[in-house]
């Protein structure tokens, strides 16, 4: 669908999504106010893959008898951009719900206009616990991804459940290179806080070390000196976390220094489109809540992909893209199950909501440690393998084993 853009003094760049409803529709539009970071891959995808699901309701004859109009704007991954995003588009958009979300540093800053306001939101970014903190058990806030302790949580499950499998599988040593910001802060002291009451199965103590890195989305992208520190630990498992753009530039200074782990993860939100054709890709193992081989264990997956194939001729690459889905289609869902847009009666009907999503499983709410309103509390374990990402675990969405280890970069 074409749409038009519009520069936003000191704002952002917002995009209009509007379908024209039948004659018979006597009120103006349902609004949905999103934003995200348009220049990475997360917010692209997620960005167009909203548009998809607002189109598809639409044609279906929209909500409560009314069109639905999907307002983007674009945070630019910078903190006071995000923040007055929200402002504009409670107090000049008027919309009725906001959605999307992905960087934990932009959440924080958007945080304290959103308690001001207390629009009905459903977030699906910002995995930092810091962000729970902040916001608080509100009524009116709803955060679908998974939070950093819960993420956690989920791989010592997966990876004590790989090596229980998999006895060669050695899993007792980390080193986690995180990006400074909000989410790769946070991710390694939830990492550290959980850790330190795991042990392997031989009932070695399981250790974590790491340190931080200027990701190349924020202007840094030399590793070197982390990766050599990683390569002088001798970790059993080298995890880094940040975005999309530090992937490749991560791998090939990886190769440069000759750092080859036996077991090498990424954990940024998407992936750069095309990662997996790279041979710097071949057995990176990664998270997520997604992978496009989930599409040949479920058919709502499958729906997903075939549909955002054809509506714009690309394959979807990062969870982001069933998961904004999903932030559409669940907020929908709630709608028709309240047959109003009264808050609190949109609230508890969200709250009841279960809705199918295309992530691979049923998305439902309950309280997390702070925030009322929880949605998925998992992630998957995944691996390219020959330039498919591949389920590893949990191993009921298994496709592929785990190729272990890591191929020296001499054999590939």
């Amino acid at each position: 669908m074409k749409h038009s853009k519009f520069l936003l003094a000191g704002v952002a760049i917002a995009f209009s999504i509007l379908v024209l409803a039948p004659a018979g529709f006597a009120q103006g539009p349902i609004k949905l106010g999103a934003i995200f970071p348009l220049a990475d891959i997360t917010g692209d995808q997620g960005a167009k893959a909203m548009k998809l699901a607002v189109k598809g309701i639409n044609q279906a004859g929209g909500l409560l008898g009314r069109q639905v109009e999907l307002i983007i704007v674009d945070d630019e991954m910078k903190a006071e951009k995000g923040a007055a995003a929200v402002e504009k588009l409670v107090t000049v958009d008027k919309v009725d719900i906001l959605v999307g979300g992905m960087s934990s540093g932009v959440h924080l800053g958007q945080i304290p206009i959103m308690k001001k306001y207390e629009k009905i939101t459903v977030w699906i970014g910002a995995a930092s616990s810091r962000c729970e903190q902040a916001m608080g058990p509100v009524d009116w806030y709803f955060h679908l991804h998974p939070w950093d302790y819960q993420q956690g949580a989920s791989y010592i499950e997966g990876w004590s459940a790989m090596e229980k499998k998999r006895p060669e599988v050695k899993i007792a040593k980390w080193f986690s290179a995180n990006e400074e910001g909000a989410f790769g802060t946070a991710s390694f002291k939830a990492a550290q806080a959980l850790y330190k009451d795991w042990k392997a199965a031989s009932g070695q103590q399981v250790t974590i070390e790491g340190e931080s890195f200027k990701s190349a989305a924020l202007g840094g992208g030399d590793y070197r000196t982390v990766l050599r520190h990683a390569k002088e630990a001798k970790p059993d498992i080298f995890l880094w976390t940040g975005y999309d753009a530090d992937a490749l530039p991560i791998m090939e200074q990886a190769k440069e220094v000759g750092f080859a782990p036996p077991i090498f993860i990424g954990s940024p939100p998407g992936w750069p489109i095309g990662f997996g054709k790279s041979p710097l890709a071949e057995g990176v193992t990664l998270y997520g809540m997604w992978a496009p081989s989930i599409k040949e264990v479920s058919a709502v997956s499958k729906h997903f992909w075939d549909a955002y194939n054809k509506e714009y001729n690309q394959e979807p690459a990062t969870y982001f893209a069933p998961l904004a889905y999903t932030n559409i289609y669940f907020v929908a869902e709630g709608i028709k199950k309240a047959k109003t847009l009264e808050k609190t009666a949109l609230i508890n009907a969200l709250r009841e909501t279960k809705y199918v999503s295309p992530v691979g499983e049923t998305l439902t709410i309950s309280p997390s440690r702070v925030v009322k309103n929880q949605g998925f509390t998992k992630q998957k374990i995944l691996q390219w393998q020959k330039g498919v990402q591949q389920v590893i675990w949990p191993f009921e969405f298994s496709t592929a084993q785990l190729a272990y280890p890591f191929p020296p970069w001499d054999k590939r």
